[in-house]
This record gives structure tokens, sequence and C-alpha cells, in this order.
């Protein structure tokens, strides 16, 4: 598999100086280029892993994703030109804005822009957070993940995962299609939501201590309408975070804690308990979808559904054995 990451995203907002404010201010990045009608934003050790261009409101602009080499790169381009997929090589021009030593462009089925690319600049200082946090967890497992809103899953399967070699993680069939994709360790960089709209649905970034996420709890708040989803635990990849909305209208996931896969051994399956073990109160939903939701997460509790913390040895409990035991 070329794809070994999700490098960056870029997003097309013209509330530049809203994107600023969080960005830096709650998330913790660190604004690195306000030139023109751009914005970009460090995480790491790379120059950049968001841009935000002001050039209008579309929202998602694109998704760079990461392969090792020119070599790689050139494979990954003959495959998408073998299925009738129309690529286009990257101008030096664009490459230096991506800061990357090459990339190419080209469109999933429903129209979303995505660029692959190789050799990422690293920055020549070190990363200096927009406020106190302990970093991001990024490295190998690439910048978080990108979830999408699309009108079916089905005409997308196979580009993800026949085309580009995306290996599905796991993946839920009511009350709609919701896949999700993994390309390295982390249990998924990619997921669709086959909702009937095209739109993203959030991107997530993941943080290095669940004090940084309760302190940015904190923050976001104090600023009214800012929570999307309360502080809550995922039943597949065990993330503990909340979402905020952005100005661009859709959230983006603070957390910290996911679990980190096997791509060799994994095997793909299929969910039934819910999105979320605890919390995750999606606030801004109507009530009649929040109690749907709200008794998934009750059903899981009552049926004794915990993530197994290796670092922590069993209680022994025989009540909580037998109730598991019983289901």
């Amino acid at each position: 598999m070329e794809i070994t990451a999700l490098g960056y995203i870029g997003i097309s907002s013209s509330q530049l100086d809203q994107w600023g404010q969080m960005a830096t201010g709650l998330l913790g990045m660190q604004q690195v280029d306000r030139g023109g009608r751009m914005r970009a934003f460090r995480m790491d050790d790379r120059k950049q892993r968001l841009i935000v261009d002001g050039s209008s409101d579309a929202g998602l602009a694109v998704m760079g994703w990461e392969v090792p080499s020119t070599a790689e790169l050139d494979r990954l381009a003959g495959r998408l030109e073998g299925h009738g997929i129309k690529v286009v090589r990257g101008s030096r021009a664009l490459a230096d804005e991506r800061h990357v030593a090459e990339l190419i462009t080209f469109a999933d089925p429903a129209g979303n822009r995505l660029e692959a690319f190789c050799k990422p600049e690293l920055a020549s200082e070190p990363f200096r957070p927009g406020r106190p946090i302990s970093g991001f967890r990024t490295g190998a497992l690439g910048m978080g993940h990108v979830v999408l809103n699309v009108e079916d899953v089905e005409p997308l399967l196979p580009f993800y995962r026949d085309v580009l070699g995306f290996h599905v993680s796991d993946f839920g069939l009511k009350p709609y299609g919701l896949y999700f994709f993994h390309v390295n360790g982390r249990h998924h960089s990619f997921a669709m939501v086959g909702s009937g709209r095209k739109a993203m649905h959030h991107f997530m970034v993941e943080l290095g201590s669940l004090d940084d996420v309760g302190q940015g709890y904190d923050l976001a708040q104090m600023d009214e309408g800012r929570i999307a989803y309360t502080l809550g635990r995922h039943t597949n990849d065990h993330m503990t975070s909340f979402y905020v909305n952005t100005p661009s209208g859709f959230f983006i996931e603070y957390g910290w804690g996911a679990r980190v896969i096997d791509p060799e051994t994994w095997q793909p399956h299929e969910t039934f308990d819910g999105p979320s073990l605890w919390g995750h109160e999606r606030l801004h939903m109507p009530e009649e979808q929040r109690k749907r939701l709200r008794d998934m997460r009750l059903d899981a509790a009552a049926r004794g559904v915990r993530v197994a913390d290796p670092r922590v040895p069993p209680l022994n409990c025989a009540w909580l054995d037998s109730v598991i035991a019983r289901e």
C-alpha cells in the first residue's frame, strides 16, 4: 500500500480570524503563515498540517495523503490512471505551497479533491504550541483522521478500498452505512458516513495527554455554542474526546488515548454497540436523535461493555463477570 498517512488537510473559509483564534487558542496549533488570504498551522516538526484558504466558504478543500517515495507516488498515479481516474502532476508552485517535494492531484467519485505527496519539508524551528499542551500525537500515525458525510457509501467503497488501498477497520450498516479505514496503526485515518449529504463531518487531532483534552474542554465551554459533542469515549478506536463546532459548520474532534492496531493482523468486522461507550451527547441534534444514541450507550453500559486497559490488572468482579456471561 503506497499511502501511509494523512499528511495535511486544506479548508476553504472566509472566516480566517476565527479559524486562527480557534486553531491556536483552543486546539494549541502554531500559526506560521498570515500571508494574503491563506493561513497555515503547525502541529509538529512538519512545516504545516492545516491550511485555511480564505478564497471561498466551500469547507473541505483537500485531503493530502503521504507516500514514502517518488517511486510509490508514480505507482499510485499509474494505478489511478489504470482505473480511468484523471491524475494531474502538481506544479512546482503548488508543491512549494504544500511544502513537499512532489505531489499529484485527483478526485474521488464524489468530487472530493485529494492530493498524494512525498518528502514533506521539516521546519528548522521547534514547534511552539498556541497554548500550553504536551503536543500532538502524529509521526508515523499522521495528522489524525478525516470523516466525510457522503450521499451513499457504496459507490465510494471500491475507490477508497480497492484503488487507493485503504483497509477497512470496522463498519456499521444501520441506520446508514458507516465505514472506517486504516492506512497505518491508527485505528482509522479516514471514514465515510452515508448520511445523504456531501460535506465534511469532522477531522480529528489527538493530544499527548488527557489533561490537554480536559483543559481544552474547559476552554471550549467558556465559548458559547462551541461544544458540539460533550466529553465521551468511542467504542471502536477507544478515543476519549469532545467535539467542537468550527467556523465552517463542521466539527473537530479533540481527543486522547486512541488504540493503535496491528495492520498485519487486524480483521475488519461489523459493529453493533453504537459509536460511544459513554458521553458524546450530540448537543446539535434534535432530542429524538439524541435519545436514540443515548439509549445505545445505556444499553452498552447495562451489558458491561468496557475497554480493557492493559496497564490496570482486572478487578475480578464476580457481579460484572456474571452480567457479561449472561449476554
